[in-house]
């Protein structure tokens, strides 16, 4: 695979919800190595994008390509579907997604969370995957928790046991949706600077935050959502220092006023 190659691309991306169009053409593109997070007020379409980009949703119309290659498609707007589940399946565990929820199984340790989807769905070996599981464990600052329920960790503890299992599917990209809303400030930092770490590693990324300070520490590229349509992008200075739409200056008014 060319290194030039993106790791995901998006290119005229529909979606709708009945009668609600939720993204309304979007192009969005994440090199290999970058950092791409979405900005923009809640209903902008940002999860939305993101849970299309991982298939997690169907979209109505434009291409998603993963390394090159495109999703295969049957039938036509609300009615269009993946056509091919082995591909959707391939490249879903190479795309690993953190959710705000954290979503860990409650009667499974902390160490079996991380090793289950490995050991099920990929079918690796489990003495393998136990050594990678503790090796992430220990990366995210929570490896004396193996042992632990989800129930007895914090907040911030459960959601970076979460990126423990995210990286242990040793996936091409990651995908975070509001990693840090559900948290309070103290424990928030504990998961930015995980995440901060992974983004000097040159992983690839896509991020959806609230998070401005996150956005502009950890981004390469900033793309910012306004009512389904990309309203502006660019670095993190261009779209944070001197932004050009009237409406990203009043979002970032009253978001690093908060």
């Amino acid at each position: 695979m060319a290194d030039n190659q993106p790791v995901i691309e998006i290119r005229n991306l529909h979606k709708r919800y009945g009668d609600l169009e939720v993204l309304k053409g979007v192009d969005i593109t994440a090199p290999r190595g970058h950092v791409i997070s979405l900005i923009g007020s809640s209903g902008s379409g940002k999860s939305t994008l993101l849970r299309c980009a991982n298939l997690l949703e169907d979209s109505q119309q434009g291409d998603i390509l993963f390394e090159g290659e495109p999703v295969k498609w049957k039938g036509q707007g609300l009615a269009r579907r993946p056509a091919d589940a082995k591909q959707i399946m391939r490249i879903r565990t190479n795309l690993s997604m953190v959710f705000q929820q954290f979503n860990l199984w409650s009667h499974m340790t902390i160490l079996e969370n991380v090793m289950e989807c490995p050991v099920t769905v990929l079918g690796r070996d489990k003495a393998e995957v136990e050594q990678k599981a503790r090796m992430y464990l220990d990366k995210v600052g929570i490896g004396d928790k193996c042992d632990a329920w989800p129930a007895q960790l914090s907040g911030g503890q459960q959601q970076r046991a979460a990126i423990a299992r995210a990286l242990c599917m040793e996936p091409k990209a990651l995908l975070f949706d509001e990693p840090t809303s559900a948290l309070d400030p103290e424990l928030e930092q504990e998961v930015v600077r995980v995440i901060k770490a992974l983004a000097e590693e040159g992983r690839t990324m896509i991020i959806v935050t609230h998070d401005m300070k996150m956005a502009y520490d950890v981004s390469d590229h900033v793309v910012f959502l306004h009512q389904g349509l990309i309203e502006e992008q660019g670095t993190p200075d261009q779209v944070f220092k001197a932004p050009k739409s009237e409406r990203l200056q009043q979002f970032l008014s009253h978001t690093t006023a908060a």
